[in-house]
């Protein structure tokens, strides 16, 4: 593993964050365990890593234990260059860091591509165990909306060499996936466990792994994901939403307001992809306050 440059300890100031590693089918899953009360999971998705939620975890762990893994291929995790890379395998790995931490109740918060490993955690493996869910800017359906700026980077060969290559998608994302732009240091945090080609190859999995035909592999894993959301219809959920997201545009909100009509919804018309970055100041505390209200 990586170790930590004393630049990024500032932005990302947890003492054990080189000590907490789970053994999953492929290699080490690493994990931020921060802070005592009720669990709660955060659960990020493609490209970023626990680093996205630095600063939720700082604003919730007087009050709550924050678990916070890197999936498989990200973050301070190991990157195996033969895996799987499926939804079904990112939510059996979550599930494993559940049952080893023996975790009884707790809450969900999801981003992205997390979205969907966390419905389906709590749809296939949690149902009665998942207390609330915060909803960021993500899906857990089937949809065939996807960018063009996307959608190219599934292209065999050449999708390799944008994501994996030149690392587009990383760099893509720190200046698309924010309107208020982000400070160097932060940018390098971002870019820290994806160096290099070898580093990078869940990025290109995870586009891959975008199920956009039925004969995709992970089609029917989401269609399931899907169809068992009307299962979680009485937990209480927040929804916050950076509006001016380029991937998961309001189409994607609308998505969640009909599955999940008694959420509470938090728009930031202001706010883009990273919605924890552009709108950390007023969207964290919303988050503290609908966690301790429950």
């Amino acid at each position: 593993m990586k170790e930590i440059p004393a630049d990024l300890s500032k932005l990302y100031p947890f003492k054990n964050a080189e000590d907490n590693y789970l053994s999953v089918e492929g290699g080490r899953m690493h994990f931020l365990d921060e802070g005592s009360g009720e669990p709660v999971v955060m659960l990020h998705g493609n490209p970023t890593w626990s680093f996205y939620y630095r600063n939720l975890v700082l604003g919730l762990r007087e009050h709550f234990r924050c678990i916070v893994p890197d999936h498989i291929g990200c973050g301070l995790s190991d990157k195996p260059q033969q895996y799987p890379y499926t939804l079904e395998q990112h939510i059996e790995n979550i599930f494993s860091l559940v049952e080893h931490l023996k975790l009884g109740k707790f809450h969900l918060v999801v981003h992205d591509w997390g979205g969907a490993i966390g419905m389906g955690l709590a749809v296939k493996k949690c149902i009665t165990r998942v207390k609330s869910l915060v909803v960021l800017n993500s899906a857990a359906f089937l949809s065939d909306q996807i960018p063009t700026r996307i959608a190219v980077c599934r292209t065999p060969v050449v999708g390799d060499i944008l994501l994996r290559g030149l690392n587009v998608f990383v760099r893509g994302l720190l200046s698309m996936g924010t309107t208020r732009g982000l400070s160097l240091e932060t940018k390098e945090g971002y870019l820290f466990p994806y160096g290099n080609w070898h580093d990078r190859v869940a990025i290109s999995r995870f586009v891959k792994d975008i199920p956009l035909s039925t004969d995709h592999p992970s089609y029917q894993t989401l269609l399931e994901i899907e169809e068992g959301l009307q299962h979680l219809q009485l937990k209480p959920m927040m929804i916050g939403w950076g509006m001016q997201d380029f991937c998961f545009t309001s189409h994607f909100l609308e998505k969640w307001i009909e599955s999940f009509p008694k959420a509470k919804v938090q728009k930031f018309p202001t706010a883009g992809h990273l919605v924890l970055e552009d709108a950390r100041e007023e969207l964290i505390p919303s988050i503290r306050n609908f966690l301790l209200s429950i």
